[in-house]
C-alpha cells in the first residue's frame, strides 16, 4: 500500500462531524487554563450576542399595601465573533503506514495542546490576538508584584491577598486564579499569617496532567506552562479575578487537510513533504472570545 493510498483509506479529507471532533476540543480544553475557568456559550459561524449584566436589581422593604419599589436590572449585549485558529503538523509517513486508521488519534494530543496554548496566549496576554486590544486579561489596570510583602505581614500570602483587596475595593469578585508553573513551587511552601498553607493541591490521578489544579484563598487555582510569556523581572506570571466575565465558544467541528506533496516551513526552511517522506496535517478550528470586563482581574508580576 502506498502512502497516498494509506492516507486516503483513513478518510482524512473533509469535515469531522461534531461527535468525532468533540474529542479534539476536549483535549484542547483540558490543556487550557482559560477554557476551564471561563464560561462557554454556543457559537454559530456568524457569532453570538452575549447578554452581560451591568447592574443588578435591588429589593426594598415596604409597608402592607404600599407601592412596591421598582429596580431595573441593566443588561448589555456584547458580540462574540469566531476567529480561525490553525496548525500544521508534519509527521513521518512511516507512522501513517503503521496505523492509518488511527493516525489522527496519534496526534490528537499535539493538536489539542497547540490550540490550547494559542488560545490562552491570546486570552491572557493578547498575543497574536484577533479579538481586539483590550480583549485579554493583561489589559487590566490592576497589578500586584509578588515578593513585595514581607513577613510577618504575610509574605506571598500578603501579595495574593493584595490582589483580592484591589478587586474587593472595586466591587469585583475573585473566583479563580491562573498561574505559570514557575510560581507553583513558591505557592507550595507559602503560609498565611496563622501558619496554614495558602495553596491546597487537588488529588492527582497518577498521570501528568497539562494543567494542575487546587485552591488558593479558597478559590480554584490552575497552574500550566506558558501562562507567563517570559520569566524576566516584571513579567506577568498569573491572574486572579472573576472568570464569569470571560466568555468563549467554538463553531462546529474541526476541518483538516492531509498532504504528502506540498511544501511546509519547518525550522524556518521550506521543506518538500514528498522529498522527505513526510505527511502534513493542517487542522483548523474557529474560536470566539469575549472579555466583558478586563478590570474584573488583577495581574501578578515578578
Amino acid at each position: 500500500m502506498t502512502v497516498e493510498n494509506a492516507v486516503r483509506s483513513s478518510d482524512f479529507s473533509g469535515f469531522i462531524q461534531p461527535d468525532i471532533a468533540q474529542a479534539y476540543f476536549e483535549e484542547a480544553k483540558r490543556a487550557s487554563v482559560v477554557q476551564q475557568l471561563a464560561r462557554q456559550v454556543p457559537l454559530s459561524a456568524n457569532g453570538a450576542a452575549v447578554p452581560v449584566v451591568t447592574s443588578k436589581p435591588r429589593a426594598g422593604w415596604v409597608a402592607e399595601g404600599a407601592a412596591k419599589p421598582v429596580s431595573d436590572e441593566k443588561m448589555a449585549l456584547k458580540t462574540i465573533k469566531p476567529q480561525k485558529l490553525a496548525v500544521i503538523i508534519p509527521v513521518s509517513a512511516e507512522v501513517v503506514r503503521a496505523n492509518p486508521g488511527n493516525f489522527m488519534n496519534l496526534i490528537r494530543e499535539d493538536i489539542g495542546e497547540a490550540f490550547a496554548k494559542a488560545f490562552d496566549a491570546a486570552a491572557l496576554h493578547g498575543t497574536s490576538s484577533p479579538f481586539g486590544a483590550e480583549q485579554n486579561l493583561a489589559a487590566t489596570t490592576k497589578t500586584v508584584k509578588l515578593g513585595t510583602t514581607k513577613q510577618p505581614q504575610g509574605g506571598l500570602f500578603g501579595d495574593i491577598n493584595n490582589g483580592l483587596d484591589l478587586l474587593a475595593k472595586a466591587r469585583k469578585k475573585l473566583n479563580g486564579f491562573v498561574f505559570d508553573d514557575i510560581v507553583e513551587p513558591m505557592m507550595n511552601t507559602a503560609m498565611d499569617t496563622t501558619g496554614r498553607p495558602i495553596f491546597i493541591s487537588a488529588p492527582t490521578n497518577g498521570t501528568a496532567e497539562p494543567v494542575r489544579s487546587g485552591t488558593l484563598l479558597g478559590r480554584n487555582a490552575l497552574f500550566a506552562e506558558e501562562v507567563a510569556p517570559s520569566t524576566e523581572t516584571g513579567a506577568t506570571v498569573g491572574f486572579g479575578g472573576d472568570f464569569t466575565k470571560v466568555v468563549w465558544g467554538t463553531v462546529g467541528g474541526i476541518t483538516f487537510d492531509v498532504s504528502t506533496e506540498a511544501a511546509v516551513t519547518i525550522g524556518g526552511k521550506l521543506v518538500s513533504l514528498f522529498e522527505n517522506n513526510l505527511v502534513a496535517v493542517r487542522a483548523e478550528a474557529e474560536y470566539g472570545l469575549l472579555v466583558a470586563d478586563k478590570d474584573a482581574f488583577v495581574k501578578y508580576t515578578i
